[in-house]
């Protein structure tokens, strides 16, 4: 019982802490936001100066680069439904996987598995973040086509 409570105690604490960023702030959808496009006009912005740009150029481009950010999130939009299936597929199979080793475990076996399986998760979800403040996420990311030059 002891296990189960911890266990009920560090998820709850889990979830809190999700929506806090490293730093301690709260995440902020429009903070992050208004970071993005102040990312996006600094990129613009160099290259301008890179690429000696007019301003009839810089405001093509930035047209093309809206035009891309509406074709994308009508994509995501349109895959919304197909994304949900697939999260209530993977919710059925783990429930399923659940109720057969209900039937295998003793009821202390099948706690004790469950409190191991939940203590994994919180694991790599700590991993993960540690990565994400240690800046390797980076690694990820696909090199540029012209890095290589």
């Amino acid at each position: 019982m002891k296990k189960l409570v911890l266990a009920l105690f560090i998820a709850t604490g889990s979830l809190a802490m999700a929506q806090i960023k490293p730093d301690g702030k709260k995440f902020n959808k429009e903070e992050m936001q208004k970071k993005m496009e102040m990312k996006e006009q600094q990129r613009l912005s160099d290259m301008q100066k890179e690429l000696n740009l007019n301003q009839a150029q810089v405001d093509k481009i930035k047209n093309l680069h809206e035009q891309r950010k509406a074709e994308m999130r009508e994509e995501f939009e349109k895959n919304k439904g197909e994304r949900q299936a697939k999260f209530e597929q993977m919710k059925a199979r783990k429930q399923q996987m659940d109720n057969e080793m209900k039937n295998i475990l003793s009821p202390d076996q099948f706690e004790k598995w469950q409190a191991s399986r939940k203590a994994k998760i919180e694991e790599r979800k700590a991993m993960m973040k540690d990565r994400a403040v240690n800046g390797e996420r980076k690694m990820m990311k696909k090199p540029h086509p012209d890095a290589s030059m």
